[in-house]
C-alpha cells in the first residue's frame, strides 16, 4: 500500500544537492517515487509504509550530507533579503576586491612566498583542514559513493596545491570555495523568496463559533462546516461561503486582481484574502492544502519537478563535465609536467554555474509570476510557451463572458420601449434561464421596476407564458409565433449569430430582444500582443453553431472552427502539433481539459474559480483577465533568453578559464578566486527576473 508524504530538507543550496538527496532516498527499499525541491526545500516521496519509515529516510539524507529537521521553519521574506540589490552589489564588491587583493599583494608581491617561508607547513596544513572540513567531508561521502560533485575537482587541486608545498595557495583556494558556497546559497535563497512570500500570506489562526463562543485556533484545525468569524483588518483562514455580514476583500494573494471585492451573503471567499473593511461569518468548504491559496503554493512548489528541456540539458551536462575537466588537467600535466598549472586547470573549472544557469531562473521567474496572478507548474512550459507559434482558444467563459447579455431591443409595435422591457422582465421573473437573467439584468440596469406576476407558466424549450396584470404575455422564440415568424429584423440579427426572444402581449408581437455572450473587452489588445511576441496563428474552436462562430471570427479577424465536441478539439491540437507547431490552448478548464491536457500548453483562464481548471492546465491564470496572456509569452521569453544567456556566458568563461589555466597564465589562487564569479553573474542576471516589467 503506498503513501505519500513530505520531509522538510534542511542544507540544500544548488541542483546538485536535490539530486544527491534524491538517490539516497529512492535507493531505500518500499520508496517508489521521490521528487526532491530546492525551491521549496522538501521532498516528496511516494513510498510502502510497510518497508520504509522518517528514521530511515532521515539516515539516508544525512548520509548524503543533509538534514531532516524535527519540523519546518518558514523564514520571513524580510530576514532572507531585505534589501536585494544592495546585498548583492556589496558581495559582488567583495569578491572583485578579494580576487584583486590576491593578485595585487599575494601574486605580484610575492606575500604567499613569504608566508611558505616563515610558517610551518604542518601547521598551514592543520589550517587548511579545519577550514575546509565541511566540504572535505561532502566529497569524501560522495566518493564513497561513486559521485563526482563540483567540490571533487577543487578539492582534488587543493590537495595538488598541498603536495607542492603551497599550503598558502591551498587556503586560499579554501576561503574562495567557502565563498562559493554562500554565493550559491544567496543565489537559491533569493530565488526561493518569492515563494516563501507566497506561504507567509497564509493565516496562522482562525476565529470560529463553538458551543455559542468565539474560540481562537490554528487554522489547519478549522472543520468543514464550522463558522469562521473574520473581523476588519483580518486575513481569511479558509475558503468558505459568506452566510451573514458585509466586507471589503483584497483578493490579490489569489488572484492578482489590484481592485477589492465586495462581498455580502453568498459570496465565496478564499483563503489568504484579507478583509480591509466589514465583518464577515464564513462557513468553511476547504481548509489548509485543500483551499484554492493551499494549491497554489503547491503547485509553484513542485513546479520544479517539470524541469525544462534546457535544464535536463544542463544537469546531463553537468555529469560529463567534470571528467573532461579531469583529462584536460591530466593532459596539462603531461604536456607542461607542471603541477601549479594542473591544479589551476582543475580549479578554474567548476560546474556549478552550469547547474545553477537553469534552475535560479525559473524559480524566479515562477514564484514572481505567481504573484502577478499566473501560476506557471514548471520549467519546461516556460521553454515551450517560448517557441509557441499557434494559439487556439475556446469561445464561451474565455473569449467571451460566458453569459448573455440583450444587446438589441427591436420594437415592432405600438408602446414606450420602458413599457415593454418592464413587461418582458417581470414575465421572466420566475425563470432561472440565462436569457431570463439578461432581460432582468438590462431591466435593472435601466432602473425600471417590474410590475407584479398573476401567473406563471415555463414551456420547456420554447419559453414562458405569464400574466402581468391585465397583459397574457407569451415570450420564447420563433417556434412560440402564432405563423413561425418571418421577420426581416429578425432574420439579420440571427445572421450575425445572436439568439432572440420574441414577446406578445395579449397575441401581438410588440418586440424582439437578441442576446449574444459579450466579448470580453481586452481580448482584441490581448490578441494583437501575442501576434506581436510570434504567435503566427490563432483559431477559434468552438462547440457553438456556425453563425454564432462566423461573427466572432469575423470582429477578431482570426479563423473559426465550429460545432465542435471535444474530441474534435484534441484531433485538431493533435493536427497541428504533427505539422511541426508548438500549440497553445486556452479554455475555461471544465469541457476543454483534454485539449488543455493534449496542447503543448494549456492555459485555463479565471482558474481562482475553477477547480479543473487547475488540475488540467499548464498554465493558470487566477484573474479572467486576458492581458495576462501576452504577458505569460513574456514571461517566457524573457525567462528562456536569461536563461540562455547564463548557459552561454558560462560556457564561455569556463572554456577561457580553461584554456589560460592549461596555458600557465592563470596562477592556481586566482584560478580558485575567479571560479566565483560565474555564480555571481548568474544570480544578478536572474535577479532581474524577479522584477515585474
Amino acid at each position: 500500500m503506498s503513501q505519500m508524504i513530505e520531509v522538510p530538507i534542511a542544507g540544500m543550496d544548488c541542483t546538485e544537492c536535490t539530486m544527491h538527496v534524491q538517490h539516497a532516498i529512492e535507493n531505500l527499499p518500499g520508496v517508489h517515487k521521490v521528487n526532491v525541491f530546492l525551491g521549496s526545500e522538501k521532498a516528496v516521496i511516494e513510498m510502502d509504509p510497510a518497508l520504509v519509515n522518517i528514521r530511515a529516510i532521515r539516515d539516508a539524507v544525512a548520509g548524503a550530507g543533509y538534514q531532516v529537521p524535527e519540523a519546518a521553519q518558514t523564514a520571513s521574506p524580510a530576514v532572507l533579503a531585505p534589501d536585494f540589490n544592495r546585498r548583492l552589489t556589496i558581495l559582488m564588491l567583495c569578491v572583485f576586491i578579494g580576487i584583486a587583493g590576491i593578485v595585487v599583494v599575494g601574486e605580484w608581491l610575492g606575500a604567499f612566498e613569504y608566508l611558505n617561508e616563515r610558517i610551518p607547513f604542518l601547521a598551514g596544513m592543520l589550517v587548511v583542514l579545519a577550514g575546509g572540513y565541511p566540504v572535505f567531508v561532502n566529497v569524501i561521502r560522495a566518493s564513497l559513493k561513486r559521485q563526482v560533485i563540483s567540490h571533487t575537482l577543487m578539492t582534488i587541486g587543493v590537495l595538488a596545491a598541498l603536495v607542492v608545498g603551497e599550503w598558502v595557495t591551498a587556503l586560499i583556494v579554501v576561503l574562495f570555495m567557502r565563498v562559493g558556497d554562500y554565493i550559491e546559497k544567496f543565489t537559491t535563497e533569493s530565488a526561493r523568496r518569492a515563494v516563501k512570500e507566497l506561504i507567509t500570506l497564509a493565516p496562522q489562526t482562525a476565529r470560529v463559533e463553538r458551543g455559542g463562543e468565539e474560540v481562537e485556533i490554528q487554522a489547519s484545525q478549522v472543520a468543514v462546516g464550522e463558522i469562521v468569524v473574520v473581523r476588519p483588518g483580518e486575513k481569511i483562514p479558509v475558503d468558505g461561503l459568506v452566510i451573514a455580514g458585509q466586507a471589503t476583500i483584497d483578493q490579490a494573494a489569489i488572484t492578482g486582481e489590484s481592485l477589492p471585492l465586495e462581498a455580502a451573503p453568498g459570496t465565496r471567499v478564499f483563503a489568504a484574502s484579507l478583509a480591509l473593511l466589514g465583518n464577515l461569518r464564513v462557513k468553511t468548504e476547504r481548509v489548509g492544502p485543500d483551499t484554492k491559496f493551499g494549491r497554489v503554493i503547491k503547485l509553484v512548489e513542485e513546479a520544479e519537478a517539470n524541469r525544462a528541456d534546457v535544464q535536463r540539458f544542463a544537469d546531463r551536462f553537468s555529469g560529463w563535465y567534470l571528467p573532461v575537466v579531469a583529462g584536460v588537467a591530466a593532459l596539462t600535466f603531461l604536456i607542461s609536467r607542471n603541477p601549479l598549472s594542473t591544479a589551476a586547470v582543475l580549479l578554474v573549472a567548476c560546474s556549478c554555474s552550469i547547474a545553477l544557469a537553469t534552475p535560479v531562473a525559473m524559480l524566479a521567474s515562477i514564484g514572481a509570476s505567481a504573484r502577478r496572478g499566473v501560476l506557471i507548474k514548471g520549467g519546461k512550459y516556460l521553454e515551450l510557451l517560448d517557441r509557441a507559434d499557434v494559439l487556439l482558444v475556446d469561445k464561451t467563459g474565455t473569449l467571451t463572458l460566458g453569459q448573455p447579455q440583450i444587446t438589441d431591443v427591436v420594437l415592432v409595435g405600438d408602446g414606450e420601449r420602458s413599457d415593454i422591457l418592464a413587461l418582458a422582465a417581470a414575465a421572466e421573473r420566475y425563470s432561472e434561464h440565462p436569457l431570463a437573467k439578461a432581460l432582468r439584468a438590462l431591466a435593472r440596469q435601466e432602473q425600471i421596476s417590474l410590475p407584479e406576476v398573476e401567473s406563471f407558466q415555463v414551456i420547456p424549450g420554447m419559453g414562458v407564458r405569464a400574466v402581468v396584470g391585465a397583459h397574457q404575455i407569451v415570450l420564447g422564440n420563433r417556434r412560440l409565433l402564432p405563423t413561425g415568424g418571418s421577420l426581416e429584423q429578425a432574420n439579420l440579427l440571427e445572421e450575425q449569430g445572436k439568439t432572440l426572444l420574441f414577446l406578445q402581449v395579449d397575441e401581438k408581437l410588440l418586440a424582439i430582444f437578441a442576446a449574444a455572450d459579450t466579448l470580453r473587452a481586452d481580448v482584441h489588445a490581448a490578441l494583437e500582443e501575442t501576434r506581436r511576441m510570434g504567435i503566427r496563428q490563432v483559431e477559434l474552436l468552438t462547440g457553438d453553431n456556425e453563425r454564432a462562430a462566423a461573427e466572432l471570427a469575423r470582429q477578431l479577424g482570426i479563423t473559426y472552427r465550429a460545432n465542435l465536441l471535444p474530441e474534435d478539439k484534441i484531433a485538431i491540437v493533435r493536427d497541428y502539433q504533427a505539422k511541426g507547431h508548438r500549440v497553445v490552448m486556452i479554455g475555461d478548464g471544465i469541457n476543454d481539459a483534454p485539449a488543455l491536457a493534449q496542447a503543448d500548453v494549456g492555459i485555463a483562464m479565471g482558474a481562482a474559480g475553477t477547480d479543473v481548471a487547475i488540475e488540467a492546465a499548464h498554465i493558470a491564470l487566477l484573474r479572467e483577465d486576458w492581458m495576462l496572456v501576452p504577458e505569460a509569452l513574456q514571461i517566457a521569453h524573457r525567462t528562456m533568453q536569461i536563461v540562455r544567456m547564463n548557459l552561454g556566458l558560462t560556457a564561455l568563461y569556463n572554456i577561457t578559464g580553461l584554456g589560460l589555466a592549461a596555458a600557465g597564465f592563470l596562477p592556481p589562487v586566482v584560478a580558485a578566486a575567479a571560479q566565483s564569479l560565474p555564480d555571481l553573474g548568474i544570480l544578478g542576471n536572474s535577479a532581474r527576473l524577479l522584477r515585474h516589467k
